[in-house]
């Protein structure tokens, strides 16, 4: 089969890398890439973005599959552009890539099929939005939402009353996210602690993937801003089969099946962040696509051959019934520029990538890189994903930092306590 993968980071490196493996695999291009990317497939110059010339790239190069990697794609309807054009795609429709696409569409079907969530209301009205937050969370700490795409930065954790003015502000009034901030959810903040559990499904069944944990703040501690992820883990050890049998029977496949309902069955990868507070799961957000960096964690440890489960899902092909995955550990490092999530500096030389490559029981997936004149250089905010493997956490944990260790660009950093809480 011929492939186009779209996209071009770190999670776009590691589906590379794993479709790659899959002997269906006759020709690989990637749209537009990186420099990781570029040594399994062919790049070419189009944006992820550009749905016109990503199906007219599909049609003239006989693609027999498209694989999607970012959200912004499918929320613009790729999905529904590429199966008019006859060409099977790997993600959901822009109607079903709703429950990304809108925090307050995602929280309304929660409350639909009685799922648990925390508590809710929307508002266009930022004058409404402040009367609620006064009346409503003058004593304890609440969520303020961008209802739009917002790449990771739309979701502020709020500790005062005073922060959450300020989110309503910034979102509503300023336009600090675009529209995606014109509307905003406000909700309860829930206490526990996250998992991220990645669903392959069909439209009618939900197939679960070993949970995750991310770090989405960019330092130690759990300190400093929201980024896009500054690392991962997997497996959890309080993430065990009845927790993951709980999410399943009482968010994901009620979702699913409401879905398929309304008439926009979701066919892909269904991501659902959840909270868990006392062997209970809650749902806080739902992604429409693999994780970043989850999926950089996932993909080394998938036995079963990712190129086939996805043709199958893309075409109605109900040829998987179940994903084998390795039982071993695997921790992602991001290594970020500096500044990462605000102003940074690119096009910087990367050293060391070759000594950290030959270490054993590690794997890099490049996430902002370009090469130029034979050098790898820096090209965006998070720049490099280090996946150490080992049979326990600990091992998993010493490979990637120790292979960390070995590369090197200007301003360079990287939390340090990824997977360390556990141990």
């Amino acid at each position: 089969m011929r492939i186009l993968l779209v996209g071009g980071g770190g999670r776009e490196h590691a589906l590379a890398w794993k479709l790659r493996q899959s002997h269906h695999c006759d020709a690989l291009y990637a749209a537009p890439g990186n420099a990781g990317i570029a040594q399994l497939a062919e790049c070419v110059p189009i944006a992820a973005s550009a749905v016109a010339d990503l199906v007219q790239f599909a049609r003239q190069n006989a693609i027999d599959l498209v694989v999607v990697g970012p959200e912004s794609p499918l929320i613009a309807g790729l999905a529904d552009a590429l199966h008019e054009a006859g060409v099977p795609c790997f993600g959901p429709t822009r109607a079903a890539a709703q429950l990304e696409g809108s925090k307050a569409f995602a929280k309304q079907l929660l409350a639909d099929v009685g799922a648990p969530t925390a508590p809710f209301a929307v508002f266009d009205d930022a004058d409404q939005a402040r009367a609620y937050l006064r009346k409503q969370f003058t004593q304890h700490p609440c969520v303020v939402k961008a209802d739009g795409e917002a790449l990771g930065k739309g979701v502020f954790v709020c500790d005062t009353l005073g922060d959450a003015l300020d989110a309503v502000e910034f979102l509503m009034e300023q336009g600090g996210l675009g529209a995606a901030g014109k509307r905003v959810v406000i909700e309860d903040r829930l206490h526990g602690r996250e998992m991220s559990l990645l669903c392959l499904t069909d439209g009618e069944r939900a197939l679960p993937m070993p949970p995750v944990r991310d770090y989405k703040r960019a330092f130690d501690g759990d300190r400093g801003p929201n980024t896009g992820g500054m690392g991962c883990y997997t497996p959890l050890p309080d993430a065990t089969p009845a927790l993951v049998e709980t999410a399943l029977r009482q968010i994901v496949r009620p979702v699913i099946r409401e879905m398929a309902q309304r008439g926009t069955p979701y066919r892909g990868v269904l991501y659902a962040g959840l909270m868990v507070h006392d062997a209970q799961p809650y749902t806080l957000e739902f992604n429409c696509r693999f994780g970043d960096p989850e999926t950089q964690v996932l993909m080394p440890l998938l036995q079963s051959d990712l190129l086939e489960l996805a043709h199958g899902v893309a075409t109605g092909a109900r040829n998987a019934t179940a994903l084998a995955f390795e039982s071993r550990a695997a921790v992602c490092v991001v290594l970020a520029s500096g500044g990462y999530p605000g102003a940074y500096r690119t096009g910087l030389p990367i050293e060391g990538l070759d000594a950290a490559a030959k270490l054993p029981d590690t794997l890099i997936f490049h996430a902002g890189t370009r090469a130029e004149n034979g050098q790898i250089l820096t090209s965006g905010g998070r720049v490099l994903n280090i996946v150490g493997l080992g049979d326990t956490l600990d091992e998993a944990r010493h490979n990637a930092y120790r292979a960390a260790e070995h590369i090197h660009f200007d301003g360079m950093h990287y939390r340090r306590d990824i997977g360390e809480s556990v141990l």
